[in-house]
């Protein structure tokens, strides 16, 4: 049996991210972070912010595949744990349980993001790109990105301005 390569199976990441996306769309994930959790999205910030994030997962993607640094490979298991592991385990599973209302991208989470980024995680270790305690500090660097990620969408930087 052949297995697939740390390089060629992160593509799965951003592959992922394009049903996902449609799903929160297709759900009213914008909605559902305003009447929900009591924030302040639209559609307009939604599209902007999936396009920055697939734009850098794309590139992290991309310079992960073509480079043999750690560096390039712990960049993208923290941004891509941000982005797929702790999306799916804080805003969509613990979302809908904690609030007893569907989280639109639940769906796709459970079933792409969840698996294949730990999948990808586990041939970043087998291949040597990581050690399991370099991929332990990507997720607790990537749980610091969505945490700052959910802080900000739902409140806008509030409280930084002194003033």
């Amino acid at each position: 049996m052949t297995r697939i390569r740390f390089e060629k199976l992160l593509w799965l990441m951003p592959v992922a991210f394009v049903p996902h996306i449609v799903e929160e769309y297709v759900g009213g994930f914008p909605g559902w972070v305003t009447h929900t959790l009591h924030g302040r999205f639209d559609n307009r910030l939604f599209a902007l912010n999936n396009a920055a994030f697939m734009a850098l997962m794309l590139g992290l993607s991309l310079w992960a595949s073509r480079s043999r640094s750690r560096l390039s490979a712990f960049a993208l298991m923290s941004w891509s744990s941000g982005n797929l592991f702790w999306d799916f385990l804080l805003p969509h599973l613990g979302g809908t349980v904690l609030y007893g209302v569907y989280s639109p991208g639940l769906v796709t989470a459970v079933l792409l993001y969840y698996p294949i980024n730990l999948w990808v995680a586990w041939a970043c270790w087998r291949d040597g790109r990581l050690s399991k305690a370099q991929i332990a500090g990507a997720f607790a660097v990537g749980l610091g990105l969505i945490a700052f990620v959910i802080w900000a969408g739902l409140f806008h930087f509030a409280g930084l301005a002194t003033g």
